[in-house]
């Protein structure tokens, strides 16, 4: 098992302003939520808790976990490190890894926090560095003004967060802490306990914002994100049975049969559904949404449909684009295309014209072609917010 800490206690005076940084808004959504999201869509946490000024503690706004991560809540410290060993008091006594991560990092990739946790996993501590890239100067003693000594730059590694630990090192590092040992970051305290500390491959991206100038820059590392887009693909196939309506799209369709299926069986929702999660990296409709749940039974898809964007919004995504094939030998899709187009675009959040919905037949072949089926194939296309 592996919980992740989320150091977010600090008030970031250096930031300016009358709100903890923290809360400050980066493309929409808090650089806070920003980095719970980060580790609640990655597949190795299991458990996440979040460190905050004590007075926002009871404050449940302050973020969420669309994946379904445990979420625990605490109030931090009077320092970084007492901030961190709050977190790690009541962290689930079975995390084997404990991962620690600056909240103030809200672009950190996960390809970043799996190589930490994995050489953790290996090493017993481990953390993620950038290589020094300039000539290391060391200053003189005294003011400062004047080269002590230039320092081999291929020696120097840049520390970021994650870190991570396996739970019986941090427990040491965390006691060395308590007896009086000041540091700026955990690993400190690891190597003054007497643990080697591994080090991977950070990622520029990955940078910490400590005042208004990285905000902008971090902003702008957002939107060169936000340009490339990010493509899903999604499909959902149902029996037609008699006894059923028919609904694709979000609308009734006369005729004589209708899709079975646990909710309103509208594979045309269900599919753009899965498009929508897979481009954001948050899973399937069928994890979100069981058939083994009462809850759904007979729900509306379009509802349904909702819920994931406002899902894939909260992580920091909106859609741009869908482009959906509805196979079918029955009804007739064309005519209906326009009127699901707007339905679809309405749940969704965008224009009728970023929704292309189209009929096409099997030519008598297999279940859709024999009429028994119908099956619908989507593409979305979302960017960050």
């Amino acid at each position: 098992m592996v919980t992740a800490i989320i150091a977010a206690g600090g008030r970031g005076g250096r930031m300016g302003g009358d709100r903890p940084k923290q809360l400050l808004q980066l493309g929409g959504v808090t650089i806070l939520q920003r980095s719970v999201a980060v580790f609640d869509r990655c597949g190795q946490v299991d458990e996440i808790v979040l460190v905050v000024p004590p007075g926002l503690a009871g404050d449940t706004s302050l973020a969420s976990t669309p994946d379904g991560t445990p979420l625990r809540v605490v109030p931090g410290g009077a320092r970084r490190q007492d901030s961190v060993a709050r977190g790690f008091d009541v962290s689930s006594s079975s995390a084997e890894i404990i991962v620690i991560h600056d909240a103030a990092r809200p672009l950190c990739p996960t390809e970043v926090i799996i190589r930490t946790i994995e050489s953790a996993s290996r090493h017993g501590a481990a953390i993620a560095a950038l290589s020094a890239l300039d000539t290391v100067k060391q200053r003189a003693a005294g003011d400062g003004q004047f080269v002590g000594r230039t320092l081999a730059r291929q020696s120097i590694a840049l520390a970021q967060t994650p870190q991570a630990f396996r739970r019986e090192v941090l427990a040491e590092a965390i006691r060395c802490g308590r007896r009086g040992v000041e540091a700026t970051d955990e690993a400190v305290l690891a190597e003054r306990a007497g643990h080697r500390v591994a080090i991977v491959e950070g990622d520029p991206r990955n940078i910490k914002i400590t005042t208004q100038r990285d905000l902008s820059i971090a902003r702008r590392l957002l939107e060169e994100t936000m340009m490339t887009g990010r493509i899903g693909f999604g499909y959902d196939v149902h029996r037609l049975v008699q006894g059923r309506p028919l609904v694709l799209g979000g609308i009734r369709i006369p005729y004589d049969y209708g899709l079975a299926g646990h909710s309103d069986a509208d594979a045309v929702c269900h599919a753009v559904a899965d498009a929508i999660l897979g481009a954001a990296a948050s899973g399937d409709i069928g994890r979100h949404f069981p058939d083994t749940d009462p809850r759904w039974e007979g729900a509306s898809s379009i509802e349904l449909l909702r819920a994931v964007v406002d899902l894939v919004r909260s992580r920091g995504f909106v859609v741009v684009n869908l482009d959906v094939v509805v196979v079918a030998e029955h009804p007739k899709i064309g005519p209906h295309a326009d009127r699901m187009c707007e339905a679809v675009a309405s749940a969704v959040g965008i224009e009728p014209e970023a929704v292309s919905i189209k009929g096409k037949t099997n030519e008598g072949m297999d279940a859709t072609g024999r009429g028994e089926a119908i099956a619908t194939h989507a593409v979305a296309m979302v960017r960050m917010l």
